[in-house]
This record gives C-alpha cells, structure tokens and sequence, in this order.
C-alpha cells in the first residue's frame, strides 16, 4: 500500500466503514462479535514485498573489533553474543560495551543468605489515608535492614551460562592477542540467523558460522581455516562465578573456590560438563564430527582440540537445567532448523518497505525497523517478561521491569506476531499469588502486579519502583491486544480472570474523596515520570487516563462474555478525577502547578502517553492535549529523556494529526536516541543497550503505517508531501 496512491472515494469510504466497525466490534457481547468479519489490514497488497531482499539490505557487516558493536544468535529463550571472531574469544574487551552474554530464560542464581534475612525487614509503613501500609524500600539505615535491602534487589540475578571463545595461537605458538587478528569481515544474515566471521592470523584465513538452534539453548559452530591441521585453532571453554553486580556482565573470575565444573566422560564425540554453584546446577553438553579430545586444562576451564586430518571441524553446545539423554543435533541439522525458522519469521507477520521514499531519513528508518525485529526477536520474545537489556548482559541485576513490558511486548501484537506476546503471558499467571500477596499486605482487592523482578514475581526493594502503578493496567493492555487478533471465546476464558483481578486492584486502589466527591490516585505513588515525591503526588494525567481506560475494558470484557457491568468498576470510572488542566495545558500531576519548569520537564514526557499510547478518552481534549504537545515538543529537556520517549512523542503526534512531528520525533539527534550498527538503541556508557527502545520504536512506525482505532486516513503517521512512499503488509491497527 502506498502512502500517496490514489485509492478514491470507494477505497476511502471502505477504510471508514472498517473504522467504524472495529471501534463498536470491540465493545459488543462475544455472541455478536463473531457475527462480524474481521478486517484487519484494509486495502493491502498482500505479498506485495521482496521480504528477502527488504531484510539482507541490512544486513550487518562489521569490519573491526568494536565494543559497542558485538552481533548475537539466540531463539527467545536463550541468546549467545559474539566478537569479531563468531565466538567469545575476548571477553574482557567487551566487558563496558556491550558484553559478550551466554544467558538463557531459567539461567538464574541467588547468593546463599547466610544473614537469614527476610523479605518483611525491607518493609517500611506509610500512611494511607488513615490507615498504614507497607512497601519495600531502599533502606539507608539501619545496617541490618540497608543489608537486607540489598540482598532482595541483588537476589536471583540472570547468570551468564559460561563463555566460548577460540583457543588461537601463532605459528611461534605463543597466543594471539586481539591485534594480531588481521582483515576481519563479519556479517550477520538476519534472513537465516548467521553470523559468517572471516580474518587472518599470521596469513591463514579463517571462517566461522555461529548460528543458534531456534528450539534449543544451543549455538552451532563451524569452523574452517588450515589453522587446524597447524594444531593452532582450538575451542576454549571457560564457566564465571556470578558477580551480581547491577549492570554487568555477569562474570567474577576471583571465586573459584565456590562453585563447580565437572567433566563427564560422554559418548565418542561428545562431552558434559556439571555446573553448580550454592543452589543452581545445570549442564553443558557438546557434540562434534570428526576426531577431537575434550580435556580439562584447569579449574573452570576446558579445552575441545580438533584432530588435525581436516582444515574443517564443527560442533554445537547445548546449555539445559536438566540433563538431556539421547542426541543433540549437529551443525548440519540445527543450520536447517534456523534457515527454516526464520525464513518463517521474516515471511509471516508485517513488513514496512521506505526505499521508494525520496525523505533522506527514510533508509536509515528501515534499517532500524529491521533491526529492531530482528533484535526482539532473539531478545524478547520468550516465556518470561524481558530484561532491558534482553539476554546480553545485566541490568538491574539481570531482573526485568513490569511497567516496561509494555514497550518489549506490544509491538509483536501490531506486527500480527501475536503469539510472540503471548509466550510472556503465562508469567502472570504464575506470579498471580505473588501479585495477590502484595496487594493484600497493603489491603487492596486483586492483584498488584510487581514492578523490578524474576521468575518468582517477588517485588525489588525500591524507593521509586515499588511506588509506581503504570504497570497496573498493562495486562489489561496485552489482554485486549490479543482479543483483538484472535476474537474468540478461548481468548477471554484464557486471560478473563487475570483482566478481572487486576481492575479490582485498580479500583480498590483508587480512593474516594468524599469533600470533592470523586476518585482520586495517591498519594503514594510515583508516576511514570519518576521525579515525583511519592508522598506528595497525586492525579498524574496518564495515570488517570490510563486507569480510566483499563476499567474500561475490563468492563467490556465482562459485556463481552455476556456478565452485568461490575457496580465497583463503574463508581470508580463514573467519578474518577479529570486531568489537571493549566492555562489550557495538562499539569503533569494535579499537585505539579509548575510542571513546565526545569523541575520537572525530563525523564518521560509520559503525559504525551495520555493520547498516544492509548486512545481517545473522555478524559482527554484533543486542543488541550495538542497545546501540550507543542509546549513539550519546545520546552523538555530532550537530553535527559530514554530511548522509548521518542517513539511515544512520535504516536501522539500521530493521533493528533502531525506526521510531520511523528517523523521528527524518531530522528531528534539526541543521545538517547542513538541506534548502534546492530541495531541496539544505545544510552550512555552505564546502558550501553536498551530494548524499550526498539521494541517502541516498532510500536510507532505500526501505528504510524496501519492507523489506529480513530483514524481513517492511510498511513497516518507519514507526511503525505510526496517525499514518503510506504509500501506495507499484515499489520494491525493499535487500539
């Protein structure tokens, strides 16, 4: 579909009927709704686009060892980060870039608590409105709570599984160092998962193929160089200690006394290794061709020596919690299995094509769109929320963030890669009575839904992240998304309870101002604009919409599956507090009177969200929010802004009618803002990668190319002054 074809009054009059219909479609019980057809991609030209030449035009070639510019393999569940040479072969080179991960979905660890400390010692009790309650805090003093504290945020951390790299010497057989790695060319085909990595040392070339299994935690490896037959290539196999430290990469070298790495004679061609540290076991497993020996050099560390009959050797290593009987597949089969999944991948779902665009930002646009595919693909598409920095190195101590997901998640939903979504949603359920506990101790209904955590949803001591609720509604958020896709009655039996127990949270959470008669959000919260004291906020404006919008369709769920509207939902949504307005701009929070100073115009410029990430709302006027805009657009302090705030300013431009500023938004030159040859939205040197960035930046140009619920214009976030020719397929609108 093209942004300026002339699709006439027909075509025109066609998109506002669909319009119409998905808008009223999603409101109706589930025993009309399937009386109607769904039309999700009006007007397309479907199969229309060279997919395979649209994603290898950007592929990544990388011709030197750069930090910041390492290439990764992975499946979702489990990714494998590499240098310049295909394998992990100078860790520490990479140590403050981004680092060379092993990491997997169920790698995770916990330090002994040898204190006994216990959850209830990071507690610290507030008032709320009359009554106290309780949340996990960052304790400065004292010492014993400050200690416990900081177990819980430190406790489990993501592991890195162990690192691979090559065993590389001179011809004088002393080792090689990182400059004596010559001509270097390395490429990642993102059409079938390859990294093809080709270099010289001492004069012999050298080829290695890295790719990941996409069913397994596995990488498979060739290897093709007369290094081999010399005896001068080997594999080198080393396993860290964890050193659960905030952002790194996982590895502490000091420690080998506390852990443990044994060898287990395998079958010919085969060799296992038993990993255990404190309470954590898991198991390494190779499988090669050809002859080689398996031996261990040191504690931790192993070599697999290739025979020297052939200048070739491949191999492939398998990382598991449990140990795997039977065979492993090898290079040859699990280098079919990737070709096959993502040739898949890239050829269902959408696609976005710019390069008939004359705008000069229109190439570099695609070259980030697929990239951020590709790079959530392997990141964070897997059975658990998330980290920010996906599985390539820790952040927040390898944890993942709930209010976050929203910018992981949703953007698989709009690209119809819903099930890709879906594999994280099971997670709340697992985590129901985790989240059912928090509420109850603060003596709410429902379930509040925990903010910086892991597998077991324990909430992370926090000053600000414990106080935030814009997580709250998102479920309700990825519910919707994919009722929207599939329409059937499996789809909300599935998620209904979970829509259901988490507006009780959200209404019960809300408190009545008896005085003003009305609902009323905090204090005690910290908006997602986390400059606020927590104990003076009250009413921010996305809070509010988003609030109002989420019993809104909590509501329509219960219409849906054909229950009466909940009496409690509806009080609240009946007189929940409107936005706080100011020479007609929207205050930031109600007790924010001077939102638009220094104080408070950086970190998320979250009440653009209000209509931008959600739809039209009663709560929000579209003049007022355009004057807000404009005064955001001119006065923020853009400098000390996150990578997902640019994509988010770019759909309420959108919605408001501003293609031009939607572009801008994606282009304001601003660090944050930054998208690294692979692909990663880079922040500054502590967050060297931030995937809210990528996945909201697929979120926009979805938006932006297949509309949303109250637009019928075509390609709504794209100037229409001749310079954007958008060819696109098998996207969603967004609600």
């Amino acid at each position: 579909m093209s942004s300026n074809a002339d699709i006439g009054h027909y075509g025109q009059t066609l998109i506002k009927t669909i319009v119409m219909l998905r808008t009223i479609i999603q409101y109706l019980p589930l025993s009309i709704v399937f009386l109607f057809i769904q039309c999700k991609q009006p007007l397309e030209e479907a199969g229309s686009i060279d997919r395979k030449s649209l994603v290898r035009r950007h592929n990544i070639v990388i011709q030197q060892f750069d930090t910041l510019n390492s290439l990764t393999v992975g499946n979702g569940e489990f990714a494998f980060t590499v240098d310049a040479t295909g394998l992990q072969t100078f860790p520490g080179y990479y140590e403050k870039g981004v680092c060379l991960g092993t990491q997997s979905q169920w790698g995770w660890h916990s330090f002994p608590n040898t204190e006994r400390y216990g959850y209830d010692e990071t507690l610290k009790e507030y008032d709320f409105y009359g009554r106290k309650i309780s949340y996990d805090v960052q304790w400065r003093t004292p010492e014993r709570k400050r200690r416990a504290m900081d177990y819980f945020r430190r406790n489990p951390h993501r592991l890195h599984l162990g690192i691979l790299g090559l065993n590389i010497r001179l011809q004088d057989g002393s080792p090689a160092s990182i400059n004596d790695i010559r001509d270097i060319r390395q490429e990642l085909d993102m059409w079938t998962g390859e990294i093809k990595s080709t270099f010289s040392v001492d004069g012999d070339p050298v080829e290695v193929i890295t790719l990941c299994h996409p069913e397994k935690d596995m990488i498979a490896v060739r290897l093709s160089s007369p290094m081999i037959e010399k005896g001068l290539l080997n594999i080198d196999v080393r396993f860290p200690y964890p050193d659960g430290e905030h952002v790194a990469d996982g590895i502490d070298w000091s420690h080998p006394e506390k852990h443990s790495s044994r060898p287990i004679t395998g079958m010919q061609g085969s060799a296992r290794v038993i990993r255990e540290m404190d309470n954590t076991r898991y198991y390494v497993s190779m499988n090669w061709k050809g002859d080689a020996v398996f031996s261990e050099q040191e504690a931790h560390r192993f070599m697999l020596v290739p025979g020297k009959d052939k200048d070739t050797f491949s191999f492939t290593c398998l990382f598991s919690q449990e140990q795997v009987g039977g065979g492993i597949p090898g290079f040859d089969a699990s280098r079919v299995s990737s070709q096959g999944a993502w040739k898949d991948f890239w050829e269902s779902g959408g696609a976005v094509d710019f390069s008939g665009s004359t705008d000069p930002r229109a190439g570099e646009l695609e070259r980030r769109v697929i990239l951020s595919q590709y790079l959530t693909r392997i990141q964070c598409a897997g059975s658990l929320p998330p980290q920010e920095t996906g599985l390539t190195f820790n952040s927040w101590y390898g944890k993942f963030h709930l209010e976050m997901h929203w910018w992981h998640g949703v953007h698989f939903a709009l690209w119809n890669r819903i099930e890709l979504l879906e594999k994280s949603l099971d997670y709340y359920d697992d985590i129901r009575e985790s989240a059912r506990i928090i509420a109850q101790r603060q003596g709410f209904e429902g379930l509040r839904w925990p903010k910086m955590t892991g597998p077991g949803g324990i909430d992370s001591p926090s000053s600000i992240g414990s106080f935030l609720i814009w997580q709250q509604p998102h479920f309700i958020y990825f519910a919707e998304l994919c009722f929207r896709h599939h329409q059937d009655k499996e789809t909300l039996e599935k998620y209904a309870d979970l829509v259901f127990e988490t507006a009780d949270f959200m209404a019960s959470y809300a408190h009545y101002d008896a005085e003003n008669d009305r609902y009323v959000l905090g204090p005690l919260l910290i908006p997602a604009q986390e400059c606020y004291n927590p104990l003076e906020t009250v009413n921010p404006a996305f809070e509010l919409a988003y609030w109002h919008w989420g019993l809104s369709t909590a509501q329509a769920w219960r219409e849906r599956m054909e229950m009466t509207r909940k009496p409690e939902w509806d009080r609240v949504l009946n007189k929940l507090s409107g936005l706080s307005v100011k020479d007609s701009l929207y205050l930031f929070a109600e007790n924010a009177a001077e939102s638009y100073t220094e104080r408070y115009t950086h970190d998320h410029p979250i009440v653009l969200g209000a209509y931008g990430m959600l739809p039209e709302s009663p709560l929000v006027d579209k003049k007022i929010m355009r004057n807000t805009f404009d005064k955001v657009w001119d006065e923020w302090q853009w400098k000390r802004t996150w990578g997902w705030d640019f994509p988010m300013t770019a759909m309420t431009a959108a919605r408001l009618g501003m293609p031009e500023k939607a572009i801008d938004a994606l282009f304001m030159d601003i660090p944050t803002n930054t998208y690294l040859v692979n692909g990663h939205n880079y922040q500054d040197e502590r967050l060297r990668i931030y995937l809210p960035g990528n996945g909201g930046l697929l979120t926009a140009v979805a938006m932006m190319t297949a509309g949303f619920n109250e637009t019928d214009t075509i390609t709504p976030g794209f100037p229409k002054n001749g310079t954007w020719n958008v060819r696109w397929e098998g996207l969603s609108t967004m609600p």
